[in-house]
């Protein structure tokens, strides 16, 4: 490891989890890595491949995005956005797309991807060569593994099931594991941004619409949290048990942008990690420092 790398990895270790990290300039150039090529859980971090290729369907005129679609009891999960809402909700394709990207609404999510279909995310990674991306389905079917694991129904509350498993339960939960789950490299997710920024993930027009949805996110407490308020963040988090993530771009005011992506697997079931949560941001600010030849 380099020095850089080195004190990465304790930083994760000090707050008690392990981090794998890789950050690029856009265009390329130098790296920082820190266990990038290995497998990792993306939890809502696939929810970038299902944009791409929402945007794509868009541009190519096969999808209208001001039509209005409703999220209905199927999708209702709880949690944040439409998710958590007790009524049919209608919106525009548009504005669950945004949902899905800026707060992580689950429901907003499943209804896109089934709209645009697994073939499409499918062919955003093959296109992309991200042949170690896997995506297994959408959300609904991270929770349904998650109750089958756990022997309970699929009509059952997901968070009360939770609740009540034992940590030895949640361990061993097929969604805590990269090679039984939705996963990826963060080499290859910051491939697919790097595809994103350089209008080469589709239609310059539909990559537009990615990068603007992904800078309205609302999340400041992990990349961003390592950087000033001048310095631009467009990203994705994604969170389950002992997962934290985020995957973005960092951007300059001097025009230098930089692919970021900071996944981790905590040593503790806590719902709450604080800790882990400020080390993604501080291994993305120290990772870009090295790679504008800054001082940490």
């Amino acid at each position: 490891m380099t020095a850089v790398e080195d004190e990465i990895t304790g930083v994760f270790a000090a707050a008690g989890a392990r981090g794998f990290v890789h950050a690029q300039e856009i265009g390329g150039g130098p790296e920082v890595a820190v266990g990038a090529d290995d497998p990792v859980v993306l939890a809502s971090v696939f929810k970038i491949p299902v944009a791409v290729a929402y945007a794509r369907e868009v541009v190519a005129g096969r999808l209208d995005e001001t039509a209005r679609t409703r999220v209905g009891k199927r999708y209702r999960i709880g949690g944040i956005g439409t998710a958590g809402c007790a009524d049919d909700v209608e919106l525009s394709w548009r504005d669950l797309a945004l949902f899905m990207l800026t707060m992580s609404d689950n429901a907003a999510t499943d209804v896109v991807f089934h709209r645009v279909g697994q073939e499409a995310v499918d062919r955003v990674l093959a296109d992309l060569g991200l042949h170690r991306t896997r995506l297994i389905g959408c959300c609904e079917d991270l929770f349904a593994s998650v109750l089958a694991d756990l022997g309970a129904g699929e009509d059952e509350d997901l968070d009360a099931v939770f609740a009540g498993a034992i940590p030895e339960q949640t361990w061993k939960l097929a969604v805590l594991d990269p090679e039984r789950t939705t996963a990826s490299t963060p080499r290859e997710i910051t491939t697919l941004l790097d595809a994103v920024w350089t209008d080469r993930a589709g239609d310059p027009a539909a990559c537009e619409r990615v990068r603007v949805m992904m800078a309205r996110q609302i999340w400041p407490h992990r990349i961003s949290s390592g950087f000033p308020s001048d310095v631009t963040i467009a990203a994705k988090t994604g969170t389950l048990p002992a997962v934290r993530n985020e995957a973005g771009v960092v951007s300059y005011p001097d025009g230098r942008r930089f692919a970021v992506a900071v996944f981790t697997r905590a040593d503790s079931l806590a719902e709450r990690q604080p800790a882990v949560d400020t080390a993604i941001g501080e291994a993305a600010r120290l990772a870009v420092a090295h790679l504008r030849k800054e001082t940490p």
